[in-house]
């Protein structure tokens, strides 16, 4: 079946003019001013939409969507907020209320033109040793991709961390469940939907046997790691005082400078270390919206990025975020460089593209993130029918200067997942309920 997406305002593509044609899963050709070159079985009528690639979320925390705009946690820096909040996921996070999280933190991105996410999951609670199994078991219904990260925090409160220990598993299992989850999930072939990334939370709630074992792990297995690095000064001042060693030292102690890693936030690295990053091909996640909420400073994009560095997007958790939405993102990961690059310097197809080919690099994915032929036919389309883009010049432009929110359409692997708006068999109405219900629970400690 080839299918021609016909005649859109634009694509964000060259040559793509009259659109794309898509065959068995994949982006078959790009069709310019003289249509396609062979006939087609289905033709889509894209008059009305912008067409970009599927977006890819690179950093979440799908369990925090329970505690947006929490009272106890707004207002505050990222360790003050920490531990307003590690009590309360302990008190109240259990099996049905994570599943219910991260059904919503999915569905959220999927609504604004995201077709490939990644959760940054270390919390484990008694009842939920299978937490990535609910997690692939929801991306599969909604049809998105995921790399799903196996993460874990085995340094709590008890040992001078500020992780609730409830949340917590021993070293031995954690070690064996990320074996478990490599065999089960990751899969690297071409067009894969699950693939498995190993993720220790955060250099001052791991132990530094957990980073090393880790790193072997990955190197066996062929799979990508993640962590969060260099978000805040405080953590500056904790690996100084733990470990004798700024962040990114520590890092390349435990064997993880390399093209392997992709990190969280990335922000308060010094000229030398930005120059290392980018020597060893690693990948920073840009999470703009968080580190505005949080204070937490402005990643250096286009320095890493000149030096080597691979700049992906994230959303972070949705309570640092308090929103699923990569859309808003690249809006605000073009504002908050414009701040600190100029006006000039940071444009919108650079939002874009952190937001999709540089995310995809972060993920080691080549089949995603670009709209060209023989990539997975992962697409967003939205369309420019509200009062806020009257009046645009630039559709691509218009999506980010405007404020696009959510896609009209999107298209992973060439089926449609999102139809008119709407998540395709999702009664949207009843998950809000569920998921509002689950989350007052954890206001019970007002």
């Amino acid at each position: 079946m080839r299918t021609w997406l016909r005649d859109p305002i634009a694509v964000l593509a060259e040559g793509a003019e009259r659109g794309i044609v898509i065959e068995d899963g994949r982006i078959a050709e790009l069709v310019g001013r003289d249509g396609p070159s062979i006939p087609c079985d289905e033709v889509f009528d894209a008059g009305r939409h912008v067409v970009l690639p599927g977006l890819i979320n690179t950093h979440h925390h799908f369990f925090q969507t329970l505690t947006r705009a929490h009272p106890q946690a707004i207002n505050k820096e990222l360790f003050p907020w920490l531990k307003s909040l590690y009590p309360i996921w302990g008190d109240h996070l259990n099996r049905d209320s994570f599943r219910l999280a991260t059904r919503v933190a999915l569905t959220e991105m999927l609504m604004s033109g995201c077709t490939t996410a990644s959760d940054h999951l270390f919390v484990f609670p008694g009842d939920i040793p299978d937490a990535v199994d609910i997690e692939a078991e929801e991306a599969s219904k909604l049809g998105m991709r995921m790399t799903l990260t196996r993460g874990a925090i085995n340094v709590g409160t008890k040992n001078g961390g500020i992780a609730d220990e409830r949340l917590m598993q021993d070293y031995d299992t954690v070690l064996a469940d990320c074996e478990r989850v490599l065999h089960k999930y990751h899969d690297r072939s071409e067009g894969s939907y699950l693939q498995v990334a190993l993720a220790p939370c955060a250099p001052f709630n791991v132990t530094k046997q957990l980073m090393i074992d880790s790193a072997a792990l990955a190197d066996k297995h062929d799979c990508r790691l993640h962590t969060h690095l260099g978000e805040t000064h405080d953590e500056d001042e904790f690996c100084i005082s733990q470990f004798g060693l700024r962040p990114l030292d520590y890092l390349e102690e435990v064997g993880w400078l390399n093209s392997r890693v992709w990190l969280a936030h990335g922000i308060h690295f010094n000229d030398e270390e930005v120059c290392r990053l980018g020597k060893h091909k690693v990948g920073v996640c840009h999470c703009p919206t968080s580190n505005m909420v949080l204070a937490s400073g402005t990643c250096r994009t286009k320095d890493l990025e000149a030096a080597g560095a691979i700049v992906g997007l994230g959303v972070d958790g949705s309570s640092s975020n308090d929103s699923s939405n990569l859309m808003e993102a690249v809006r605000h990961a073009m504002m908050l460089g414009r701040l600190a690059y100029g006006a000039a310097a940071v444009t919108h197809l650079d939002a874009l593209r952190w937001a999709t080919e540089g995310s995809a690099a972060c993920l080691g994915r080549t089949d995603i993130g670009k709209i060209e032929i023989g990539r997975q036919a992962d697409l967003a389309l939205f369309t420019l029918d509200e009062l806020r883009f009257s009046g645009a010049g630039d559709p691509i432009a218009a999506l980010v200067l405007c404020g696009a929110h959510h896609a009209d359409r999107v298209m992973i692997g060439g089926k449609w997942r999102v139809t008119e708006g709407q998540p395709v068999g999702l009664d949207l109405a009843q998950l809000r309920h569920e998921h509002g219900e689950a989350a007052k629970a954890f206001l019970k400690t007002l």
